[in-house]
């Protein structure tokens, strides 16, 4: 191993409580991404059917997990609809405004929701009908009653109307009753999702929140209209922030567990190497965009202690060694990542094409080699080219979607939602 002076890596505890509020949205927004980033990859080796099972799969296997994660989290466990609610504005798979759910709650057992904008549909529209069916029809169906299962079993989740829209600009775009009824027979859980709950990043013990920081440090009120992040005290949003990276390792564990059902170990650690790839070159440009960090050193150094591929710190072994003038990254093989085989351990020496992809996020000049390798791990190191290199295919079918270049706007005081 080469011997660096260590600069004290930067983590989500660095951030200012500012920070942390302008960053959590982006790791949300990023973590729905994650799809466009996979599945265009899936329809070219499983067809549009194909890919709508896989879907389906990952989001099943995954968001029970992980929403039972933050609920406990942030102390808002529960059984009624505005527990449901509450884990939604949590919820990669549902990143706030570019997924602009609105909620109304009737009793505790009933509600609605409708999405007066849906990112997603705005990807998927221009496909067509066939497309927009197969992500609002055969893959919501299944994968919201799996979310709301999570907080009770006897929740369904049913469409009031929903696309293709008819007229072609009807608002909102979706709407949905969420009905608690004890005589609704809960489904049998899927294997891949009782396999997802036997993983280490469902067991992960993280940061913990502290009582006394300023602000708020759970979301144990009532329903507001909007999540402000800035309104959680600096600890809550380390957690929230490391709860956020791990959804997206559950859900790339849910992929690649549903991919490797139905192709060879190899392809299917191709297909999952094109989705991290993707989503890490597309998330590395948001986290420097949304900080204002420069596109140096300094600011890749800051980007790799806060990129979700390499977070949270108890999940993945890795290690950002900057002194001021050579920046390294070890990612070591005794992390529960590697236990998991998740993301960090489909990448070594021959396969950095996620890690090119994260630095050059940050700046096009940025590349990085390998120093050393072992089963202990593996030390890169960043160097900087004359010419930027191009952009790679898989992060420009990422920034296909409309998220890729989504901004955030202050909303203002949220109001809370009661019983009407």
């Amino acid at each position: 191993m080469v011997s660096t002076q260590a600069h004290p890596s930067r983590s989500f505890a660095d951030l200012s409580r500012a920070g942390l509020a302008t960053l959590v949205p982006e790791l949300l927004l990023c973590g729905q991404l994650i799809d466009r980033s996979g599945m265009a990859h899936l329809i070219v080796e499983f067809g549009r059917d194909g890919m709508a099972q896989v879907a389906i799969e990952e989001w099943q296997a995954s968001s029970p997990w992980y929403t039972r994660r933050m609920q406990k989290a942030l102390r808002y466990e529960g059984d009624d609809v505005i527990t449901i609610f509450k884990g939604l504005q949590l919820d990669i798979g549902a990143p706030p405004q570019f997924m602009d759910f609105r909620y109304r709650v009737d009793d505790p057992r009933h509600g609605e929701f409708r999405l007066d904008h849906c990112g997603a549909l705005m990807d998927v529209e221009p496909l067509g009908d066939e497309y927009v069916t197969a992500m609002c029809h055969d893959i919501e169906d299944p994968t919201f009653d799996a979310t709301a299962l999570a907080t009770n079993p006897h929740a369904q989740v049913r469409p009031i109307h929903r696309p293709p829209r008819r007229p072609a600009d009807r608002h909102p775009h979706c709407a949905w009753t969420v009905v608690i009824d004890d005589f609704h027979v809960p489904p049998v859980t899927p294997p891949h999702t009782e396999r997802i709950g036997r993983t280490a990043a469902y067991a992960v013990e993280l940061s913990p929140i502290d009582p006394a920081d300023e602000g708020s440090g759970d979301y144990a009120g009532p329903l507001l209209a909007d999540v402000r992040f800035g309104d959680f005290s600096q600890s809550a949003l380390v957690r929230i922030a490391e709860e956020v990276c791990l959804q997206h390792h559950l859900l790339a564990l849910g992929f690649l567990l549903a991919v490797r059902k139905r192709v060879d170990e190899d392809t299917a650690r191709e297909i999952a190497r094109k989705q991290v790839t993707g989503i890490a070159g597309v998330t590395a440009q948001r986290i420097r965009d949304a900080l204002g960090l420069p596109a140096d050193l300094h600011g890749l150094a800051t980007v790799l202690s806060l990129h979700p591929l390499l977070n949270p710190k108890q999940y993945v072994d890795r290690e950002i060694r900057f002194d001021g003038t050579a920046l390294h990254l070890w990612l070591g093989r005794d992390g529960l990542v590697d236990t998991d085989g998740g993301w960090p351990a489909l990448l070594d020496g021959a396969h950095l094409e996620a890690v090119q992809a994260l630095v050059r996020g940050v700046d096009p000049h940025f590349t990085v080699r390998v120093l050393s390798e072992d089963p202990a791990g593996m030390l890169l190191t960043v160097d900087t080219t004359d010419q930027p290199a191009a952009e790679c295919g898989e992060v420009a079918i990422t920034k296909v979607s409309t998220g890729a270049a989504f901004v955030f706007e202050d909303r203002g005081i949220p109001l809370p939602l009661y019983v009407i």
